[in-house]
């Protein structure tokens, strides 16, 4: 009984999920209507409310799939590269260039500050973090890299890419603005390098 109603309430939360997550993208978060949401998913605003505390709390849970999902896909691409130097560039990138995505300029780049706050601050961004933390201290081990806080660095890379990506998504021209951004990006990144 209680692992089937944990599954129910699991599956609930994904169909939420995905009515906000096409809500948001189609709509953005201000003209999306709960009841629109709740109807799409086929469930009440008491289910809503159940999982996620109010619209904010559901914005929170599609910007942490999205965004997480853009820090995998960057992982993905970076893992393609033998050289850690270059993996990371790659991956930094990659990051950047999902803001030309439609989906995820309006949710994660747009309309997740405005309303979750700082991005720097979402749990997404911390796992982000921490991998990036681990790959800069393998690197100055290996001598690849300066011996600075292997901390502030992660920090100020991350920090580039993720201000990087929003940059590009808030331009008048985000196709004419990446190159740009990530050829700025690999020259600051440098800076690291021994």
């Amino acid at each position: 009984m209680v692992g089937r109603r944990q599954e129910s309430m699991a599956e609930n939360r994904a169909k939420l999920i995905a009515a906000g997550r096409q809500a948001f993208a189609e709509k953005g978060y201000a003209a999306a209507s709960m009841d629109e949401l709740t109807a799409t998913a086929g469930l009440t605003r008491g289910a809503l409310y159940h999982n996620f505390g109010d619209k904010k709390g559901l914005m929170a849970a599609v910007v942490d799939q999205l965004d997480s999902a853009m820090a995998e896909n960057a992982r993905a691409v970076g893992a393609m590269k033998a050289d850690p130097w270059e993996a990371l560039l790659a991956e930094g990138a990659a990051y950047i260039e999902m803001a030309l995505d439609p989906e995820v300029q309006r949710i994660v780049l747009l309309d997740g500050p405005a309303v979750l706050g700082d991005p720097s601050r979402w749990p997404s961004q911390d796992s982000c973090l921490k991998a990036m933390t681990g790959r800069v201290e393998r690197m100055i081990a290996a001598g690849q890299m300066k011996p600075v806080d292997a901390e502030a660095a992660a920090r100020l890379l991350n920090g580039s890419a993720l201000n990087a990506a929003l940059w590009v998504a808030a331009s008048d021209d985000p196709q004419a603005t990446l190159p740009k951004v990530i050829e700025a990006f690999n020259a600051l990144a440098s800076g690291l390098l021994v």
